[in-house]
């Protein structure tokens, strides 16, 4: 079974994101730029499937700028076989990006494609959600728990109330959530590697897919400072604030 794995360049979710000058985005230049956290993990189980036996290949495919390699490399380095890069100079919006992972399907045919939740940028948890729709596949999403046995998929979902375990038949579409690994680091004779690792360059029109946005962006802007806290001196203090200053009893 192939195993195909997206993934996403954002920003590093230990930087402090700024707002541009001039509201129309997040500052992006000079930035420290890595791989969307939740498609770390969706590697890293990729790699568990094929160390169990699941998976012959794992191919991770990334749509974006040039830099986008680089996130590409770095998957390749933790132990992914190849990679495509599909060149988009704008951000590309969710459905977008499920219609050109629909055209690398179509071409690459996989068992399994494997995704983040969601991504920390624009937070939108749709992708795989639309890419399952379009393929006709099964879905299954928020996965916390992933078993593969024969053609069928045995997943733990984190719902609002607990745990759903489903089954669902392969091939599928699977979104991950942070507990289901903890994702490995790439030792250095693996980044060697990964150099000399093949990846294919595509082109958005070469897929027939328009990637125009459909929405626009008005203004971004940073939440207000939160005000700091105070001690109080007794209980008889902290509940007249409640009562009085906060009014939430």
């Amino acid at each position: 079974m192939k195993v195909l794995v997206p993934v996403k360049r954002v920003i590093d979710y230990n930087v402090k994101v700024r707002v541009k000058a001039d509201q129309s985005g997040v500052e992006l230049a000079n930035v420290k730029m890595a791989m969307n956290p939740f498609d770390e993990i969706a590697v890293e189980q990729a790699l568990r499937i094929k160390e169990a036996g699941g998976a012959e290949e794992i191919v991770l495919v990334s749509i974006g700028p040039a830099q986008s390699q680089e996130t590409i490399r770095t998957g390749l380095a933790m132990g992914a076989d190849r990679g495509i890069h599909i060149e988009a100079g704008q951000d590309v919006e969710p459905l977008a990006v499920a219609k050109l992972l629909k055209a690398v399907v179509d071409k690459e045919a996989p068992g399994l494609v494997l995704c983040g939740k969601q991504a920390i940028d624009g937070d939108c948890n749709q992708t795989g959600q639309m890419l399952s729709a379009l393929l006709g596949w099964s879905q299954g999403t928020f996965a916390s728990g992933i078993e593969i046995a024969g053609d069928t998929a045995k997943i733990i979902r984190e719902v609002d109330g607990g745990l759903e375990h489903i089954s669902v038949n392969m091939p599928c579409v699977i979104t991950v959530d942070l507990r289901l690994n903890e994702p490995r680091y790439a030792s250095l004779p693996n980044i060697m590697k990964a150099k000399k690792k093949p990846i294919d360059q595509l082109d958005a029109a070469e897929l027939g897919v328009d990637t125009t946005p459909r929405l626009t962006t008005i203004k971004v802007e940073e939440p207000e400072t939160r005000k700091a806290g105070i001690k109080v001196g007794s209980v008889t203090e902290l509940v007249d604030k409640l009562k009085n200053e906060a009014k939430v009893i």
